[in-house]
């Protein structure tokens, strides 16, 4: 017999179920999600052999967690997968507002209906989904919203005195009896509704305006916060913090392969855009050393950390923007090309918090001073690397490049050009050849970005100059345009 099929608690009792606090069940489903070898934080990349284990342990151990760690850090999706280790559904009394266990209610009308009604007291399935709360606190938040209230309107309606526990509305973490309740952002609470939760956390019950209604509550709450909350806006008060079971410290990916991998999953893409754009891996790694360099960067607020969206958001800006020139070119088929970079700005000025010094150079400088730092990173550890002095007797693996430029006019590279007009601007510069035959053995599809690469490796370095255009960049020898002009 299919258990959600059953309707009262009579029959509940027959197919001898057996209720289990909420921790349990987590801890039950988890045990058994070993044994079935089911990955249940599978989504979550990076934390494989730090903090998936603690949420593990924490699950084992049934404590309420909290979750301590900088923006885009995946602390609520790490929440929300929670919810695969609950049962499927789970019996609650029909009606009630807290979703009372029909074995045991603890709400007034529960307790009514049951013991009116017995073995007949009609019950329904509350499916997993359903039981997961999330809140995101703000400093309006109040007691009467996450605890209760008395409800005039309702006692009005009713004809109830105010001594009736029937004019109790309860808040929102009564109603997540028997759930996941999560709370981001605990420092911004104010103290004071900090210290409402303090019994719920260690004793499970609640006090509603003097009633005397003991509610043996059964959450499981996680909590997520910013460090950078303790000093700026808040911070959990220590009573609180000492209740809380488990605290996990989340980081942000320390390689670029990860990095790759958590915004290949999360970037929106639609898939026929992309069977039309062909994105060497090497642009995917450029596009995640921009968040390494902003980590890094002076101009850049570190305790306010630069969340993996940052990546996310530029890589779809970046799949936008090639897009716009196909649609503009008549184009069927294209390629990333590293001037398309300029592209990605807007996605990253809002992504970073900057410092003084940041905001007196401006966020669109910072992003392109972040751009063209990945670039160098990256030009280094592919190519001989620039040095600072050279000796005059010294030859280069780019002099007959930089003799190039010297020799001949600008060369311009236009954000909307074509492909054909694109390679034909590359192919022109033949020094450019021999470096990639000498230092790098690239597919033909992957040479002109390479190409690129170079050109823009040595911009950066000082080598040759940058000139922005409306359309697009201007590249030219250091001194060979001043002096042709002489």
């Amino acid at each position: 017999m299919k258990l959600t099929s059953i309707k009262t608690l009579g029959e509940l009792k027959a197919q001898n179920y057996v209720p289990k606090s909420i921790k349990e069940e987590l801890k039950s489903n988890l045990i058994q999600s070993y044994k079935d070898g089911v990955e249940v934080f599978r989504p979550i990349m990076g934390y494989e052999n730090t903090v998936i284990p603690q949420v593990e342990n924490a699950i084992l151990a049934k404590h309420n967690i909290n979750f301590l760690g900088l923006r885009g850090q995946a602390k609520t999706k790490i929440a929300r997968l929670l919810i695969g280790l609950l049962d499927s559904h789970i019996p609650v009394v029909k009606g009630s507002e807290i979703n009372d266990d029909p074995f045991a209610p603890i709400s007034p009308y529960a307790k009514k209906l049951v013991a009116e009604k017995g073995d007949e007291t009609p019950i329904e399935w509350l499916a997993a989904e359903d039981r997961y709360y999330e809140k995101l606190a703000t400093p309006d938040v109040s007691v009467a919203d996450l605890i209760g209230d008395v409800d005039p309107i309702k006692a009005a309606n009713l004809k109830l005195s105010y001594a009736d526990e029937g004019v109790i509305h309860f808040g929102m973490i009564p109603r997540a009896n028997r759930c996941l309740f999560v709370i981001n952002e605990i420092p911004d609470l104010q103290a004071r509704i900090q210290v409402s939760l303090f019994n719920i956390l260690q004793e499970g019950d609640i006090q509603i305006r003097g009633f005397k209604l003991k509610l043996p509550l059964d959450i499981s709450f996680i909590f997520t916060a910013n460090p950078e909350d303790y000093t700026n806006r808040g911070s959990i008060v220590t009573p609180l913090k000492d209740r809380i079971g488990s605290q996990i410290l989340t980081h942000y990916p320390r390689s670029i392969e990860i990095a790759k991998q958590i915004t290949t999953q999360e970037a929106k893409i639609d898939p026929a855009i992309e069977e039309q754009i062909y994105i060497p891996e090497i642009a995917r790694d450029l596009i995640e050393e921009i968040s390494f360099c902003a980590r890094e960067s002076e101009y850049v607020d570190a305790n306010s950390g630069v969340s993996a969206r940052l990546s996310i958001s530029a890589f779809e800006s970046l799949v936008a923007s090639i897009q716009r020139r196909m649609l503009y070119n008549e184009e069927q088929q294209t390629a990333v090309r590293l001037s398309d970079f300029s592209n990605i700005i807007q996605a990253i000025t809002g992504k970073v918090e900057l410092v003084y010094e940041g905001e007196q150079l401006g966020a669109d400088e910072v992003a392109m001073s972040l751009i063209d730092q990945a670039i160098k990173n990256t030009f280094e550890s592919l190519f001989p690397k620039i040095e600072k002095l050279e000796k005059k007797e010294e030859s280069s693996p780019y002099d007959e490049l930089f003799t190039w430029f010297f020799e001949h006019d600008a060369v311009d590279f236009s954000t909307d050009a074509d492909n054909e007009i694109y390679k034909e601007t590359l192919d022109k510069i033949t020094p450019l050849n021999q470096i990639l035959v000498e230092h790098l053995n690239s597919s033909e599809k992957d040479s002109y970005f390479y190409k690129e690469l170079i050109i823009w490796g040595l911009v950066v370095s000082k080598k040759l100059s940058r000139t922005d255009l409306e359309t697009g960049q201007r590249i030219n020898d250091l001194y060979g345009g001043y002096l042709n002009g002489l």
